[in-house]
């Protein structure tokens, strides 16, 4: 008997990028997608998500027996869920992210007994890192990629402005053809950061990453490139600024350069 008619839930989907369907399943789904270009193309970006997430933190993955009898413990649900095991994907990029920035900052200086101020070139350093795993985290969310909407700009931006003690204003991009769609508050070196998310007509989206300087300084424009994914990065003052997305290099700098312009007005 076959599931070949059997409808395909988004739980399924997620099982599947993860591989935790039986083969006979696996072939069922790769046949139902290849007529379902949409969803296709919605469980490329997750695949391919996935990849980056996982090489980000391959350092510091470490698995023992018991992961697996916690997780199939009674009445956990992660059993009989394989979406769970997606999110739980998403949720560890984000305690990862907080953890970086945090071992970088406040903890840091507790634990290992460095010197209460952080290095400015550190900082600057880590912000690319930063910013590509707050877009992979972020971006492909369908309904919640941001905590308050492009509805409500002026109290994002008065909120997150307060967080970073800096005067936050959301860069008007539509002129580059990319719309607000709004933002959220993030860790960034183990402080208050924040986060703004833009989108074109045809979905693609971009994010702008923000976070405290530890020291007042200047830098130029630089850029890091992680396969399909481009970030410019620069520190101006009291913040360090990053831009990050799936878009080619030359786009992405008017973009950064924009923003650079209006956050200087």
């Amino acid at each position: 008997m076959t599931n070949a008619h059997k409808p395909v839930t988004e739980d399924e989907l997620h099982a599947y990028v993860d591989g935790f369907l039986d083969e006979q399943r696996q072939r069922e789904i790769e046949l139902w997608l290849s007529s379902h270009p949409e969803e296709e193309a919605e469980v490329r970006q997750w695949q391919a998500q996935a990849a980056e997430m996982k090489a980000a933190f391959s350092g510091y993955e470490h698995s023992s027996e018991s992961d697996r009898r916690l997780l199939s413990a009674p009445g956990n649900a992660t059993t009989s869920s394989p979406f769970l095991w997606h999110k739980a994907a998403l949720i560890a990029a984000s305690l990862t992210l907080f953890l970086s920035g945090a071992a970088a900052g406040v903890y840091g200086q507790r634990l290992l007994g460095s010197p209460a101020r952080i290095e400015t070139a550190a900082a600057f350093d880590s912000l690319p890192g930063q910013s590509k795993t707050a877009f992979l985290v972020y971006a492909s969310e369908k309904r919640h990629p941001v905590e308050v909407g492009a509805d409500q700009e002026d109290h994002l931006v008065n909120w997150l402005g307060k967080r970073l003690d800096y005067k936050l204003v959301a860069p008007d991009l539509k002129g580059l053809g990319f719309s607000l769609v709004g933002g959220r508050l993030l860790p960034v070196n183990g402080k208050a950061g924040a986060m703004l998310m833009y989108q074109d007509t045809a979905g693609q989206r971009l994010t702008v990453l923000l976070g405290k300087n530890p020291e007042n300084g200047e830098t130029s424009f630089r850029f890091e490139s992680s396969g399909s994914l481009e970030t410019f990065y620069w520190i101006d003052g009291s913040i360090g600024y990053a831009v990050t997305g799936e878009v080619s290099r030359a786009k992405l700098q008017k973009i950064a350069e924009e923003c650079y312009r209006q956050f200087e007005t």
